[in-house]
């Protein structure tokens, strides 16, 4: 897996039990929020091992093991197929 930084595009690759808003005052949300495979962008790193990524249904707070980088090529492809 290649390494996570802000800007990256990330795929949601499994859930975490729940989720966490990336709000002043973060909730917790379900995880079902979400689908796997859901798309984002990393807007930030936070403490505790945290990234901020935003989704179509918002910013939440996730680990990096729950996340995979999309490649260039990747991209690439799915725009053309």
């Amino acid at each position: 897996m290649a390494d996570l930084f802000v800007g990256a595009s990330v795929r949601l690759i499994a859930r975490p039990p729940y989720l966490k808003t990336a709000d002043p005052m973060p909730m917790l949300r379900p995880p079902d929020l979400l689908a796997i495979a859901a798309e984002g962008m990393v807007v930030d790193r936070r403490p505790a091992g945290y990234w901020g990524v935003k989704f179509d249904r918002g910013i939440f707070l996730l680990e990096s093991q729950y996340l995979e980088v999309i490649t260039p090529q990747e991209e690439q492809t799915e725009v053309s197929g």
